[in-house]
Order: C-alpha cells, then structure tokens, then sequence
C-alpha cells in the first residue's frame, strides 16, 4: 500500500505468503496481479473440488492467489504431564483453573484462530458463520467468547497481565513446562517439532470435540511487481509434486498436500501414499469430522481488534 501510495513503478515484494485477511486487504486495494494461477501447468493437480482449497475465508480465490498446504488447527499437550486433555468448552475452562498460569492464548494469528474455532462453536457450530461478515453475529457471539476468556483469564500465564506475541514463544513456554498447552495451525507441527528436539517425545496434538478451523494458505503475486513471470515459475515448481512430497514429509513441514493424489500419475500417487505417517497427530481422516470453515476475513480482524481491548487492557 505504501509503495503504491508513493507512485512506486516496481514493487520490492513480487511475490507473497497469503491468505484470508491479508488476501481480502490485497484485493481491496487491488495490489495483486492475476488471474494468473490457470496459466500454471501444475495447477491442473489442485484439488480444485475441495471447498477447504477453493475458498480462502468464504472469498473464492479466483485465480489471484495459488493454493500451497492446508493445515487444520490443534492442540498440543505433554501426555506425560496431562491425562486427559480438555475436549470441551466447559472442560477447558475447569482445566485453566485447576491449573493457574498454565495456559494461555498467543496475541497472534494463531490465537485468533483459537478464538474463531471458539467463537463458531458459541454460534451453533459448523455453518453458523458462514457466508458475508455479520455484524449482529459478531456483536452476539463475540460478547459470549469474551466473556468465556476474561472468566478464565485471571488463570492465564502471567495471570493474564500479557500475552505471547507469537507462536515461537508459546512453543518455548511448553517446551519448558511453563505451559501444559501449545496449539498450531498445522496439525502436524508436533511430528516436525519433536523430530527437532524441540518438543519431548510425549508431546501429543489433538483436536477438542468443539471443532477447529482448517484453511489453506496461498502464494500471490504483486500486482506492480517487477518479475511477474519469474514468480509464476518459482510458484509453478512450489505446486508440483516434488516440491509437494518434500513438503509433506512431517519432518519438513508436514503440512497437506493441495494436490489431488487422483490426479496424480500413478508412480507420484504411491509415493505420497507412502510418506511416514504422523506419530504424535491424530490422522487426517480422522479429525476431518471436526474441521470448521474459515468465516469471513473481517471476523479475524475484529478479533484482533477486540481482543486488544476487551481482553489485554482491561
């Protein structure tokens, strides 16, 4: 915005990490080139039918951003300190009290993702946000959550007087014991951490039967960029499937494939079948049950808004 603000011919940026609200402020300042991604020869493994790749924060993508993972949202847990992680609502607010300054949410997007998952749940579960931004919704559902939050948040890490920024730092606080609880955006960040030596061997991720939001995120090119094409091709080779397989395999990244293995040649198809599978995740087909749909983007930015001023200030 800046760059085009100041009448820049070139952006610095051309290509860029995206998806949901970043991809929805993107397009409403017009800042990505595109269509562009049906002019990728690899485009035509997307699993194009799947809504989860399809549609980024119930915005079709269209063409100006390029699938490259999907993930869905869970909780970790060290299984040799926590029997039985909270499933529920109700639990988790009696597990944060049972356990003062164990717990705690990150001011960052995955803690607001953790909110959203939350807050869908206080609307009615799957569906009950779906479609434009809602504002009699929010205002509803959003008290409910922040009540439920600020019950809990004298029990938080640091009684609740600050926040982890970001996700390294929540992932620090358990790997050292001040935290019985870290959560991801990618189901299978715990396979990637434990391999690292990060997180100990009895680390766990599962998936709280109140559901947890799954999304994909995307790669987009710079509308005022210099090197479009040169984008298109670093984009092209970061779908295929060598770049996919690599990424696929828990210690890289872990991270789901948005290709579609059916249309995959035969050989590629055995090899994806064949990637180790996660020891400390609970398998995909198995939590897809509870994977809730992004709302729309201004949902997360109000989030971030309200959370600032209804949570950490007061």
């Amino acid at each position: 915005m800046a760059e085009m603000e100041a009448g820049k011919a070139n952006s610095e940026v051309d290509m860029g990490w995206i998806n949901g609200e970043t991809f929805f402020q993107l397009r409403q300042i017009d800042a990505l080139h595109g269509p562009f991604v049906d002019q990728l020869p690899n485009s035509e493994l997307i699993n194009w039918d799947n809504p989860f790749i399809n549609t980024d924060f119930q915005q079709p993508v269209e063409g100006y951003e390029c699938p490259w993972g999907n993930v869905q949202m869970g909780l970790i847990y060290n299984a040799a300190t926590v029997e039985n992680p909270p499933m529920t609502t109700d639990e988790l607010m009696e597990f944060v009290k049972a356990n003062p300054g164990k717990f705690t949410i990150g001011n960052d997007f995955t803690g607001m993702t953790l909110l959203k998952s939350l807050m869908i749940h206080f609307a009615g579960g799957k569906g009950a946000l779906s479609g434009p931004f809602d504002e009699e919704k929010y205002q509803k559902y959003s008290a409910q959550l922040w009540d439920y939050i600020n019950e809990m948040k004298p029990y938080f890490w640091n009684e609740g007087t600050s926040f982890p920024s970001d996700l390294a730092q929540m992932h620090q606080l358990f790997a050292n014991g001040e935290l019985l609880i870290t959560m991801s955006n990618n189901d299978s960040e715990v396979d990637n951490k434990i391999s690292q030596g990060i997180f100990p061997e009895s680390a766990r991720a599962y998936i709280p039967d109140f559901g947890t939001i799954q999304n994909s995120h995307y790669l987009g090119i710079i509308k005022h960029a210099a090197n479009k094409e040169a984008a298109m091709v670093a984009i092209n080779y970061m779908i295929s499937p060598e770049a996919q397989y690599k990424k696929m395999i828990p210690e890289v990244w872990g991270d789901r494939t948005i290709l579609s293995t059916q249309k995959l040649s035969e050989e590629w198809a055995e090899k994806f079948d064949s990637i180790p599978g996660r020891k400390y995740a609970p398998k995909r087909d198995e939590i897809q049950e509870k994977a809730l749909m992004e709302p729309a983007p201004e949902y997360m930015i109000r989030l971030f808004e309200d959370f600032r001023t209804k949570v950490i200030n007061q």
